[in-house]
């Protein structure tokens, strides 16, 4: 442990990914500091020609407050856009609210989905206060920002309001949810549609609210001649189970057939109780598919992330920054569960391996603190270092350490669950910067998988037992999972299909009518596996 220290210290955080067949790699964070970059969470943002950074909308508070008349202020509302410059450690701003009313309000909400289509930022929904409407709402627009010509007007101190255009569709009303970019075509995937003030007691409490998830994949064109915006050729895929997530990591993929698309991790909240999916979802230009063979545990809430793909080994890495989880592993390995989902320091990786399998690691260095919620990975702009100017392509990178991108912003946690006291003052929006490197030439700490051993985490007592052992384990999926008993030689003597929910359980073996001995208690699925010896007297 103190070696790890002294290496943080000295060198920044380094993170180690390999496999047997895969090309190893690190990943090194450094701390920068730009003092008057704004505290901001959940925000939009765009990238100039020349790489400076343009922030819109977000919230400058903390995490959101319980209480309906404390939750999402107007006046914790982020009402300027931002220029930041990385490369000079230089930040320019402006109030938007010169700006018509519709766009003001609008581009001053939180958790909008966006996407940068060359020059032109494309903003969609949000939900915040309107002053025209008297009442927090999710905005029905999208909003086009030409992204150089703003942060030249920002950065001259002059007129922003030529920079803006806006269309109305009520298709836009989503908030929460991710916009991705594939053949010409937008794809608006999850997010919902809340009106009112947010209350834990129900939407019929108080005040009341409206939260309608929309359950679907829209996806449509958007032809922009710089002057009119047209939406064109709009479609929806709706289903109501896996596709009713919000406020979740959707990251762009090469699948291992070579079609490039997007996979939807995790989200939040499940039909049955406000704890997360656990699953993935696939999309293509030709639709999507449900992942129910991978189980997601380490990363639920949005995060800055960051696509790397190995093209010799057809290979597609994510890793995800801190952020909030259901799960973590304690320093036995040993997956934890939390269904009040803290905010966690963990970074993470999810690989898909070219036959279509994916696992799940922890990298066994963590972010400085409890940050990563609402946070973005900005990555710099070089052509040749990407594919599709999102996806690291590992395969091109020299050997040396290079700059590949940086994490801003989000949300620091005082402590991990706060969400029963908050009062305001528990956590607070960040902005602090890292330098993100990849490093393929320097061996790196290690990595965790997520396997049998330390998912199914089985215990047995008393161990050895005359007749009776309990056996204590945990599901992790909604597979079919069977607990096995082996003798010595090899021979079973029990198969028993374990019908739970995923969570920790308890069951009863009974091996009365065996001989005494050793055997070997298995719990299996079609993922994972873990064995423990028992002994019967």
């Amino acid at each position: 442990m103190k070696k790890t220290k002294l290496l943080i210290f000295m060198l920044g955080f380094f993170l180690v990914f390999s496999t047997n067949a895969q090309e190893k790699f690190t990943v090194q964070i450094e701390p920068l500091t730009i003092n008057k970059a704004p505290n901001v969470h959940s925000f939009s943002w765009g990238k100039t020609s020349d790489g400076k950074w343009l922030i819109i909308g977000g919230r400058i508070d903390g995490l959101h407050q319980r209480q309906a008349n404390s939750s999402f202020p107007e006046s914790n509302n982020n009402k300027d856009v931002y220029v930041i410059g990385p490369n000079n450690n230089q930040v320019w701003n402006t109030s938007l609210s010169t700006l018509p009313a519709s766009i003001y309000e609008q581009l001053q909400s939180t958790n909008q989905e966006f996407y940068q289509r060359g020059n032109i930022l494309y903003i969609i929904g949000g939900y915040g206060y309107s002053a025209t409407q008297n009442d927090h709402v999710t905005f029905p627009y999208l909003t086009a920002v030409n992204v150089d010509g703003l942060a030249n007007a920002v950065i001259n101190n002059s007129g922003i309001v030529p920079y803006f255009r806006q269309i109305t569709d009520t298709n836009f009303a989503v908030t929460g949810g991710q916009l991705g970019f594939l053949d010409n075509m937008f794809y608006l995937c999850g997010g919902q549609y809340f009106k009112g003030r947010y209350n834990p007691m129900g939407p019929n409490s108080g005040a009341g609210f409206i939260q309608k998830y929309t359950n679907e994949i829209r996806k449509f064109e958007i032809v922009d001649d710089g002057t009119t915006i047209t939406l064109n050729n709009y479609t929806a895929y709706n289903d109501t189970n896996n596709l009713h997530r919000r406020d979740y990591n959707m990251s762009p993929q090469i699948f291992p057939n070579g079609v490039h698309g997007f996979t939807m991790f995790s989200g939040v909240f499940q039909y049955i109780a406000n704890i997360p999916w656990l699953n993935s979802v696939d999309i293509t230009n030709t639709g999507y598919t449900v992942n129910n063979d991978f189980t997601q545990y380490l990363s639920q809430y949005h995060s800055a992330k960051m696509p790397v793909y190995d093209a010799a080994n057809n290979t597609m890495h994510t890793i995800f920054f801190g952020g909030m989880s259901q799960y973590t592993l304690d320093s036995d390995n040993n997956l934890v569960q939390d269904d009040n989902v803290p905010f966690v320091k963990t970074i993470s990786k999810v690989t898909r391996f070219n036959d279509g399998s994916m696992i799940e690691s922890k990298l066994d260095v963590e972010m400085p603190g409890l940050l990563g919620s609402g946070a973005e990975f900005i990555p710099i702009t070089d052509d040749n270092l990407f594919i599709d100017n999102e996806i690291i392509n590992l395969n091109k990178l020299p050997q040396e350490n290079i700059l590949v991108g940086y994490i801003y912003g989000g949300i620091e946690s005082s402590q991990d669950n706060i969400f029963f006291i908050n009062d305001g003052t528990q956590s607070s929006a960040s902005n602090q910067i890292f330098k993100v490197y990849i490093n393929k030439s320097v061996l790196g700490i290690g990595e965790i998988a997520i396997e049998g051993d330390n998912i199914y985490n089985i215990e047995v007592y008393p161990n050895p037992s005359k007749d009776i052992f309990s056996v204590v384990f945990f599901i992790p999926n909604t597979n079919r999972s069977f607990l096995e008993v082996f003798d010595m030689s090899g021979l079973q003597i029990r198969n028993i299909e374990i019908n739970k929910p995923i969570g920790r359980h308890t069951i009863n073996l009974d091996l009365s009518d065996v001989p005494s001995g050793g055997y070997i208690l298995s719990i299996k699925s079609n993922n994972y596996i873990s064995k423990k010896k028992i002994l019967k007297h």
